[in-house]
């Protein structure tokens, strides 16, 4: 069975995200889209409707996060997390499945 993980940290930014758009019960949509300079670039957007049938649902600190099944097989066994440090903040993709990643860690190839 496909996997995500969502850290603690990550599900934490994405309901405060989720709050001030003013949409909480709304879903974060994780994945992947042709293009960037090594191949492919993470998508990360607000869903406002449920989740499709054949997605997959992750639920974890009360928030859900949804992937498409095409995506969910380039992102299966990922974790998620948020991360803070020198060069700034944001969500970081542990991907076991990238082959490489350009240096800004925005596009990735597999």
């Amino acid at each position: 069975m496909p996997s995500l993980t969502v850290t603690s940290r990550a599900a934490k930014v994405m309901r405060d995200q989720l709050a001030r758009r003013g949409t909480p019960q709304a879903c974060i949509r994780l994945g992947i889209r042709g293009g960037g300079c090594t191949g492919y670039s993470y998508l990360f957007e607000f869903e406002d409707k449920p989740p499709r049938a054949n997605d997959l649902v992750v639920e974890q600190d009360g928030v859900k996060v949804v992937v498409d099944p095409k995506s969910l097989f380039y992102l299966d066994g990922t974790e998620v997390d948020f991360e803070t440090g020198i060069r700034g903040h944001g969500f970081k993709f542990k991907n076991p499945n990238t082959k490489d990643a350009c240096g800004c860690g925005e596009s990735i190839s597999f």
